[in-house]
């Protein structure tokens, strides 16, 4: 289950948010602490072992540290996981991995500093990768890195991310571009295939399957011969995995989501608030028998209606 605690975030990725930010939610509207660790413990009974914790930017939701711990100690989940920009996570890490925190995913679209600046709207590149290096330090392996690739913008940087990878045990997702967040910037012609990024690094390194033992993600996963890390690619756009998705998203409002790229979502909040585990239960058992067989990402267009990637959990 992927969780989104807030659909705020303290950067503006030009592909994700609106350069102004988000319109704020009331209060009552974003779900407690305790309601979200309450849904994961009922979410055990259907098989839910695996948690992540998304935003927007998880680590500015208040008490975070605490929302980890109350996880950590819900019967049947043995994996607890993070995606973040890392701009408050060097400062948090230690009290993270205390609460029960196994390991992080870092968004990091680039390794050069202007471009790291002009993708996130003035965002500082060393404090992404001071972010990384305490990931590493902290022990939260394995430590990944999420980074989408757009012809034009970064596809010149693939074997710089392939070294970082070779050289530390660092595990690389390329991931296609796609059209779910700010539909002004995203463009078709944007998008390289997995396929070809992997052609590419294979004139530079020999790829071995291989599979991280912790986490049962999209990617397809290779060692570099030689290397301490791995690449991996995740193909939303050229080879979809829809039959081998198994995810639940929640929403901070409360809304469950059987796939990312589907308007169709159930509210949790009124069973939360006003009716039992059961009533809850029922409602997470329908969204899982509600999955689609597969998204139409690229054939229908993102548009205006549609929820924003930050508001659904990345």
């Amino acid at each position: 289950m992927r969780i989104s605690v807030t659909d705020r975030c303290n950067l503006r990725c030009r592909y994700c948010m609106p350069e102004h930010g988000v319109e704020l939610k009331e209060h009552r509207e974003i779900l407690r602490l305790e309601e979200i660790q309450r849904i994961v413990d009922i979410s055990t009974r259907v098989g839910i072992r695996k948690v992540r914790l998304t935003g927007g930017e998880p680590l500015i939701r208040r008490n975070i540290p605490e929302l980890v711990s109350m996880i950590a100690a819900t019967k049947k989940i043995d994996d607890i996981a993070l995606t973040t920009n890392g701009v408050l996570f060097p400062r948090m890490a230690a009290e993270l991995k205390d609460a029960g925190l196994d390991r992080i995913n870092l968004s990091l679209d680039t390794l050069n500093a202007s471009k790291y600046c002009y993708i996130t709207r003035n965002g500082q590149l060393p404090v992404a990768i001071e972010a990384l290096q305490v990931a590493l330090q902290s022990g939260l392996h394995p430590v990944k890195i999420n980074t989408v690739i757009i012809k034009g913008f970064n596809d010149d940087e693939i074997m710089d991310f392939c070294r970082l990878a070779y050289d530390a045990p660092i595990h690389v997702r390329f991931i296609e571009f796609m059209p779910i967040g700010e539909i002004n910037f995203w463009q078709e012609d944007k998008i390289i295939s997995c396929d070809e990024i992997r052609a590419q690094i294979e004139d530079r390194y020999k790829l071995i399957p291989w599979k991280i033992s912790r986490g049962n993600g999209p990617a397809k996963c290779y060692r570099m011969e030689g290397g301490q890390g791995s690449v991996g690619f995740i193909t939303p756009m050229s080879n979809h995995f829809c039959k081998e998705c198994n995810r639940l998203r929640l929403t901070a409002d409360g809304k469950l989501r059987g796939c990312l790229y589907s308007n169709s979502e159930i509210d949790l909040k009124p069973a939360l608030r006003d009716g039992t585990d059961e009533d809850v239960l029922e409602l997470i058992i329908k969204a899982i028998n509600a999955k689609p067989d597969r998204h139409q990402m690229g054939k229908e267009r993102w548009g205006q209606d549609n929820r924003k990637m930050y508001q659904i959990g990345g």
